[in-house]
């Protein structure tokens, strides 16, 4: 199971062309503090012999001041890099390795599991098509199990593996294994993940991480590795839903015009007839430029430039989808927001929006309700914590068009951004559009407002500053 390949020595050229064209599966590891998420990915780098000889050696020596295996190789510190990770046997941030096999590329996603640390787990999710969640086989399904299954079933993985990891201090209990699985079936069915696999293991000492194990023979599925290997992820991209959002218009001369952007959704082909939104202005695709040459058609992913038979006013933010599409426009909706910074939440303060490739300002009026991570219950508040997730209502300064998350994670997700001091404070996932308040209508009113209340000075106090009579209405 090991990457091997006679290539290497033979035809280099050869082998880094295979190599390029590898299927790429992004995923992460999660699960309560203690399951052994690290160990998990140290045990699968090391037994597929993806760990350098100095990587070995450094943590060899590092075990001796800070392992958790006594004389034993502790593989966690292969990913638990910072000092007070190490100190605490936790993971805090979130780690990311890259390794490939004969058949997949790969970059994993160490997450935490403290709920403190709720937002690390929710950055590392958003990219990854697959969440492996493990279980200690002792304890069975814990409040954290499923907080961590609620934030990626949020982010819209459709891959779920539970590996039910510590085997081994249950003396590998057929009975015990299928207890378990009971027990997440039970709370899965409040789910939307199509896939669902389980897989008994001790990370520790190897069993069914890469070669199956001796110890489960009762156990007829593939180790973790070949699972990751052989799911299918092709047809988890929407490939209906042509999605083009617009992030620089290329005028290098007169005779080209091009749209440059990483295609969201959907295949686009020359001759396609689209339109641009939010203009609505049609045109059908020429051509579809890239550095190594025209395509013939491109798919989720590529990042591409396009041209038009007709000259037509598209600008960065724009969006370009197939011509009979009905897309919702709007400058209203819901969200569910994960919020990333220690500064809470305030509903009506003015913040600024990333969607796509676009940049505005608005609000967000209204926090509906609180899920609790923990329990996923609902209930009311005011405003958002750090970590916090809660489903909100957003109104921005203009109509833009907008996409379910589910249904295209590139164009129905967005960030938060403070406006004084640009940090990105919560991120989010549209669930649909809205109808946005009446904000126009408060505005004239309070115009009127002070027209009147400027009349009424210079009428009764003629030689009196109108800020004057201000300050003296405020006292």
């Amino acid at each position: 199971m090991s990457h091997q390949s006679a290539l290497i020595s033979e035809n280099i050229e050869a082998y880094l062309q295979e190599h390029e064209n590898k299927d790429l599966l992004r995923f992460i590891t999660c699960g309560s503090v203690d399951d052994g998420k690290s160990t998990l990915i140290g045990r699968l780098l090391h037994d597929s012999k993806m760990i350098y000889e100095d990587q070995l050696a450094a943590i060899t020596q590092a075990s001796k001041t800070s392992g958790t295996t006594g004389d034993a190789v502790d593989l966690a510190l292969l990913v638990d890099g910072l000092q007070s990770e190490r100190e605490q046997g936790i993971t805090i941030d979130v780690a990311y390795r890259f390794f490939s096999t004969d058949k997949r590329k790969f970059i994993i996603a160490d997450t935490p599991g403290h709920e403190q640390y709720t937002r690390n787990m929710a950055t590392g999710a958003s990219t990854a098509s697959l969440a492996v969640i493990l279980i200690d086989a002792r304890y069975g399904v814990q409040t954290q199990t499923r907080r961590h299954s609620f934030i990626a079933d949020l982010l819209g993985i459709q891959h779920l593996v539970i590996a039910v990891n510590k085997m081994d201090l249950v003396d590998f209990s057929h009975d015990r294994f299928d207890e378990i699985v009971a027990d997440y079936r039970a709370f899965a069915e409040n789910l939307n993940a199509r896939d669902i696999r389980f897989v008994p293991m001790s990370a520790l000492e190897g069993d069914n991480v890469v070669n199956p194990s001796e110890r489960t023979p009762w156990y007829e599925g593939p180790a973790l590795l070949e699972l990751l290997e052989t799911v299918e992820i092709a047809h988890d991209s929407n490939l209906r839903d042509l999605r083009l959002p617009v992030q620089y218009v290329n005028r290098p001369n007169l005779d080209f015009r091009g749209y440059c952007g990483t295609l969201a959704a959907g295949i686009l082909r020359p001759g396609q007839a689209v339109k641009a939104l939010p203009s609505g202005k049609r045109s059908t695709v020429e051509r579809i430029v890239t550095y190594d040459g025209d395509l013939e058609a491109a798919y989720p992913g590529q990042a591409i430039t396009v041209t038009l038979h007709d000259e037509i006013d598209i600008s960065r933010g724009d969006w370009l989808v197939a011509a009979n599409a009905e897309v919702p426009l709007s400058n209203a909706f819901t969200a569910d927001i994960v919020w990333m910074h220690d500064t809470a939440l305030e509903p009506g303060k003015l913040y600024d929006f990333k969607l796509a490739t676009r940049d505005l300002s608005g609000e967000i009026r209204a926090i509906d309700y609180q899920i609790d991570v923990n329990t996923l219950e609902r209930h009311p508040t005011d405003s958002l914590a750090l970590n916090a997730i809660a489903h909100c209502e957003v109104e921005l300064t203009a109509e833009i068009p907008l996409d379910d998350y589910r249904k295209s994670p590139g164009t129905g997700s967005f960030i938060v951004v403070d406006r004084l001091t640009n940090v990105t404070v919560g991120a989010g996932m549209i669930r649909g559009a809205t109808q946005a308040s009446d904000g126009k209508r408060e505005q004239v009113d309070w115009q009127a407002f002070e027209v009147e209340l400027n009349a009424l000075i210079r009428k009764h106090f003629p030689h009196w500053e109108a800020k004057d009579v201000r300050d003296l209405l405020k006292r």
